[in-house]
C-alpha cells in the first residue's frame, strides 16, 4: 500500500484530530492514508472489518469536514452524473478507472481479506459514479495519476485548506491556552 505523502501510523494527536474532524471517535483506524497541508489527516486508512466485525468496503475515508463540505456540493451539481457519462463514452477514462478500483482492492486485500466485501471496492467503482468523497479519498491517498475521477475531484476542489486547519485539536487547543 503506497501513500503519497508518505503518511503511516496513527498517534493519538492523529486520533484526536480525526475525532474533532468527524465529531466522533474514528473506527478501525488503520493509519493515515494522507496529510493535508496543514498536516493534519485528510483521509484514513481504515480496516476492512470494524472491530464489532462489521464488514467495511470504504478503506479510504476522508475527514476533513471543509473538503467533505465542498466535495458535497460537488455531488449536487450534477458531476457524478456527468463522470458516469463519461465513463460510458470514454474507453480511457472506463479503463484507467478501473484500474483504480483494481488498485483499491489490492490495497486492501494488503490490510486484510474479508470474504463479504470481496470484488467490492468504493465510490461506484469500476462501472459507477457512487461518492466523490470516496473517490477523492483514494485520490489522496494513493497520489496523483491512480484513480482518474478523485484527480478530476481533486483539481474541482481547488485549496480547500488554504484558510487554515479544519479544526483545532484538544492539544492545539491546551498548547495555544499556556502560550
Amino acid at each position: 500500500m503506497t501513500h503519497a505523502d508518505g503518511a503511516g501510523s496513527v498517534s493519538s494527536g492523529d486520533l484526536a484530530a480525526v475525532e474533532a474532524q468527524l465529531g466522533r471517535t474514528p473506527r478501525g483506524t488503520h493509519a493515515i492514508g494522507h496529510r493535508c497541508p496543514c498536516a493534519l489527516p485528510d483521509v484514513v486508512v481504515t480496516e476492512p472489518r470494524l472491530p464489532d466485525g462489521t464488514p467495511f468496503p470504504t478503506t479510504y475515508y476522508l475527514t476533513c469536514p471543509r473538503a467533505a463540505s465542498l466535495i458535497g456540493t460537488l455531488e449536487g451539481s450534477g458531476l457524478m452524473r456527468a463522470m458516469e457519462a463519461r465513463l460510458a463514452d470514454d474507453v480511457e477514462l472506463a479503463a484507467a478507472y478501473r484500474r483504480a478500483h483494481e488498485a483499491y482492492l489490492v490495497d486492501r486485500a494488503a490490510l486484510s481479506e474479508v470474504p463479504e466485501i470481496s470484488g467490492v471496492s468504493a465510490g461506484g467503482m469500476p462501472d459507477r459514479v457512487k461518492c466523490l468523497h470516496v473517490l477523492a479519498a483514494h485520490a489522496l491517498a494513493a497520489g496523483p495519476g491512480v484513480n482518474p475521477l478523485g484527480d478530476l475531484v481533486l483539481e474541482r476542489l481547488g485549496a480547500w485548506w488554504a484558510e487554515g486547519p479544519c479544526v483545532i485539536c484538544p492539544a492545539e487547543e491546551a498548547r495555544e491556552a499556556d502560550g
